[in-house]
């Protein structure tokens, strides 16, 4: 049995790959290497190509028969960037995902698992999210896969195709076995700017110290990428039990994936510290414009439809990074 991969080069995709072989499942990887990187897909079948592309796709399918879902990953993710540049994100998260699902229901590829964001919510009155929570997405990128969704669904509705939809916030951490990591050596989030301190030797500051959360500071949903890799491979071998065969279910099912509390940026620097030591420093700031208070994921559908609940601890994903930063610089030496 075969799965295909789009992304499958990149941080989140190349670990859903590596569960799915685990498990006996041979992942075949279609990836631009836009952001992917050519050494996350050695050792595997990979093509590399736009999933725009008709006839790759089309060629992808006539040599593997045996594939029985896409796992859709191939995205473009940087929030600021999609402020910066709207027209790249509408045209690669959306435009092309529209292209992708038309070659799926071509080559008759009925199942897609779609790598989504709970971004897209409006956060309930204790920051949680749940799969009913209201949908207001604040930025192109939350928006390009709430869009992309909305024309999924319809495929679903039209053509028979059957999309589950896994939605989750903060990804963190690297493959156990540090096959595979994060791509940016310098990344944006909270956890890679506290790598970045420690490396250099100097404060991590926090900015925003007055939100309405358990200790003023803001909170977001940190989940170790294994983890969510767990949860694809849950996903694609419960298939049809989860979204039935058309005719017998909606063809479109949504579940989220998170912790169930969330991770204030507080206790991130303290479980930092329980890894590096109490000499890492922290320093407080005003909320720089733009910041938010955060949220984090209501994960009681996943236990139900998935039998899946995160695994790897918020020290365990802080380990994972550091080993995965110095493997990184390796790699890149090389």
């Amino acid at each position: 049995m075969k799965v295909l991969i789009t992304g499958g080069a990149g941080f989140i995709g190349s670990t859903i790959a590596s569960a799915f072989a685990e498990r006996g499942v041979t992942p075949v990887v279609l990836d631009s290497l836009v952001t992917g990187r050519q050494e996350f897909a050695d050792g595997k079948i990979f093509y590399r190509g736009d999933i725009a592309d008709g006839d790759l796709v089309d060629e992808i399918f006539q040599s593997h028969p045996e594939i029985v879902a896409t796992v859709h990953c191939a995205a473009l993710i940087v929030v600021p960037d999609s402020m910066a540049d709207p027209l790249r994100y509408y045209r690669v998260n959306l435009t092309k995902t529209l292209d992708l699902a038309g070659h799926l229901v071509r080559n008759g590829c009925d199942r897609m698992i779609f790598a989504s964001t709970a971004g897209m919510y409006r956060p309930e009155a204790d920051l949680s999210v749940t799969e009913t929570s209201a949908l207001e997405p604040q930025n192109p990128y939350t928006r390009s896969k709430m869009m992309a969704e909305l024309l999924l669904e319809d495929f679903c509705k039209a053509y028979g195709l059957r999309v589950i939809s896994l939605r989750y916030l903060n990804p963190i951490g690297a493959d156990p076995q540090l096959r595979t990591g994060l791509q940016n050596s310098k990344p944006t989030h909270a956890l890679g700017k506290m790598i970045e301190c420690h490396t250099l030797g100097v404060p991590f500051t926090i900015t925003g110290v007055n939100w309405e959360t358990r200790d003023g500071t803001a909170i977001r949903d940190y989940i170790h990428v294994w983890d969510i890799a767990r949860a694809f491979a849950e996903a694609a071998a419960r298939f049809d039990s989860i979204n039935p065969p058309r005719g017998e279910g909606s063809g479109y099912e949504v579940i989220n994936l998170g912790t169930g509390d969330g991770t204030t940026v507080r206790e991130l620097v303290q479980a930092f510290r329980e890894v590096v030591g109490d000499a890492f420093q922290a320093v407080e700031a005003p909320a720089r414009p733009g910041d938010v208070v955060g949220a984090f994921v209501d994960p009681a559908k996943a236990w139900d439809l998935l039998g899946w609940k995160p695994e790897y601890t918020i020290e365990d994903a802080i380990r994972h990074s550091l080993l995965w930063a110095e493997r990184r610089r390796e790699l890149d030496v090389a």
